[in-house]
């Protein structure tokens, strides 16, 4: 089976193109510095230096597996990932192994990085809504070489807090079917980014993919995954 968490940065491995609508036209200037220093802000948070817990959750086709790990700042990364409990028990000592192993190769391919900057084409904002606590905005995505079998398949709105100032939210979601990789075609795809702002810093509070599809034309693809990170404490790097 395809990896979720791969795919969902294939999805998000993105250039955002927007224009302002006429309700927003003359303040289109200022939102757009708002929505430049919110991702500035995202991106200068020094992620490495905060501890924090995180509860996973996949159904796979009616494969229901859960963790509670956690993560404490070091500079060796192998004393950086605890594995507290899995399926609702106890880790074993070959399930801590596969744990790390996991967490070394995840690592070293950077598959878990987001950076706005590369997603969000600041020139590009279409207002869609101000709700009197958030701003809601749309936008096209046009995915990357790694992906060119979603080209204009994919759309999102992301969600601006305006008393905090920062993106509180990102969803993508897609229009039409579409293959992100050989012999995988997705019918039905949510990904949704929620973040949370402590101490002026942004941090993930969620991200969840809902994705429906085929893969290698007959395996059946019906996903439901979501992390959920809490107990943030900054750390400074410890030894």
């Amino acid at each position: 089976m395809i990896n979720k968490w791969w795919l969902a940065i294939v999805c998000l491995g993105l250039c955002l193109e927007v224009q302002a609508t006429d309700g927003l036209r003359n303040d289109h200037g200022i939102l757009k510095q708002k929505i430049e220093q919110a991702i500035v802000e995202f991106e200068k948070t020094p992620k490495q230096q905060w501890a924090f817990q995180v509860e996973r959750y996949e159904n796979e086709e009616g494969d229901i597996t859960s963790s509670i790990e956690q993560f404490k700042p070091n500079t060796d990364v192998d004393k950086q990932w605890s594995l507290i409990s899995l399926n609702g028990g106890v880790p074993s000592e070959k399930q801590q192994r596969a744990f790390f192993k996991s967490k070394q190769d995840s690592q070293k391919g950077n598959h878990y990085s987001l950076k706005l900057s590369d997603i969000i084409n600041q020139e590009s904002l279409t207002f869609n809504m101000d709700t009197g606590s958030h701003i809601k905005m749309n936008f096209d995505l046009h995915v990357s070489q790694f992906a060119k079998g979603a080209q204009g398949d994919l759309t999102g709105t992301l969600s601006y807090n305006k008393q905090l100032e920062f993106i509180e939210e990102i969803v993508v979601v897609n229009k039409e079917d579409f293959s992100p990789m050989f012999s995988a075609t997705i019918s039905e795809l949510k990904l949704t980014f929620k973040f949370i702002k402590i101490n002026d810093v942004i941090l993930f509070k969620q991200q969840e993919l809902q994705m429906k599809g085929l893969f290698a034309y007959f395996i059946e693809i019906d996903e439901i995954s979501h992390d959920t990170y809490s107990n943030y404490e900054y750390v400074p790097m410890m030894n």
